[in-house]
């Protein structure tokens, strides 16, 4: 195992998503990974299963950065939750500093455990200053909807749309995720490379989300990138990869289930 793969994430404690999904879905597919914890988000059982956010201080981000990129030599990053402007701007700052071959950026927005005027104010720090360092960006449903500008995403052709006007924002290439927010029988998902649109479909498995299936989307594009696979043939496993941890998800005493990380064969 000589590929190496780098996440900045938050951690989340349930071990569904975050910094935990990213890492097994890295090993999975046969890439040494390591992280950057950038928040600590842990689900309360006694309030509904509500989220709770604790941003780490920006200079142990700082600190992680400066470890990892010391240590290894790395040019493949994957961008998960960051969560307040402060921790934008460290980060922003180190991937600025050197040369990425490709930066994934999984643009986490308004976190549940935060309050709207922070999360806003977040929001508009990440699209101003890390999308534009993206080689890949891989908003879902709401995501897409919220950095394109539209009201309504319902059918291919919006996805489409919005996958075009996020493109325009600096980003080189935008894969929307239609999940089960879009209507259909089939999970869609649109490439789009500033030239070329692909849609990636295959049938639903289930009308539910899963926890973790985002995280593990986006980790397995960066593993397959760190392996030197283009970007479209890593979102094509990525996605095989997504649909069997949602067949194999696992079962908690939480209300959701969370992707289990399998490599997809052939």
């Amino acid at each position: 195992m000589t590929n190496r793969a780098y996440v900045i994430a938050g951690s989340e404690a349930t071990g569904g998503a975050g910094i935990q999904a990213d890492l097994k879905a890295f090993q999975e597919l046969g890439v040494y990974g390591m992280g950057t914890i950038t928040c600590i988000v842990s689900f309360d059982p006694g309030n509904g299963w509500a989220h709770r956010f604790v941003p780490v201080d920006p200079s142990v981000i700082a600190d992680q950065i400066e470890a990892a990129t010391s240590c290894h030599d790395l040019d493949t990053v994957k961008i998960g939750m960051l969560g307040t402007p402060d921790t934008i701007d460290v980060v922003a700052k180190a991937l600025s500093a050197r040369p990425w071959r490709h930066v994934v950026l999984d643009p986490v927005l308004i976190c549940k455990g935060q309050e709207l005027g922070a999360a806003l104010d977040t929001d508009k720090a990440l699209t101003s200053q890390i999308l534009p360092l993206a080689t890949v960006i891989t908003p879902n449903h709401f995501e897409a909807r919220t950095l394109a500008g539209m009201e309504r995403i319902d059918t291919e052709e919006d996805l489409v749309e919005a996958a075009r006007r996020i493109h325009a924002l600096g980003p080189r290439h935008v894969i929307a995720k239609g999940g089960t927010e879009l209507p259909g029988p089939d999970a869609v998902d649109v490439h789009f490379d500033g030239e070329n649109t692909t849609v990636l479909r295959a049938p639903k498995i289930g009308r539910e989300r899963v926890s973790g299936a985002g995280c593990t989307f986006a980790a397995a594009i960066t593993a397959e990138l760190a392996k030197g696979a283009e970007v479209g043939e890593a979102a094509a496993t990525a996605k095989r990869m997504v649909r069997e941890g949602i067949a194999q998800r696992l079962t908690t005493h939480a209300p959701f289930a969370s992707v289990v990380p399998i490599a997809p064969q052939g």
